[in-house]
């Protein structure tokens, strides 16, 4: 899955849509926040949905990213959580350009 200088937006798109499942998590990275969690919540090949783990409990950041802004990698120090499906060593990872937005509460 290392995807490093993708650069169609529907390549992308197509990866990061085998991620969406609410038992799956992803790590995001911004450029002032790394090793997030989160979910998959919605792709198009514009723009990737995402809910973030929050520092309160049951409270999660909704945001919508452009995918011209985001780069997809792999992370291999989590892996997936789905006890129904096959262990997955590693999980995607989605490095994202810019700082993460502000979490308004």
């Amino acid at each position: 899955m290392e995807q490093h200088g993708l650069t169609s937006n529907q390549d992308k798109a197509s990866i990061i849509k085998r991620w969406m499942d609410p038992d799956e998590r992803i790590t995001v990275q911004f450029d002032d926040q790394r090793d997030l969690s989160a979910e998959v919540t919605g792709c198009t090949d514009q723009l990737v949905s995402l809910s973030l783990d929050t520092a309160v409990p049951h409270m999660r950041q909704e945001i919508s990213v452009p995918l011209s802004a985001v780069e997809i990698s792999e992370d291999l120090s989590h892996y997936t959580r789905d006890p129904e499906r096959p262990l997955k060593r590693k999980r995607m990872m989605l490095i994202v350009q810019g700082n993460r937005p502000a979490i308004v509460y």
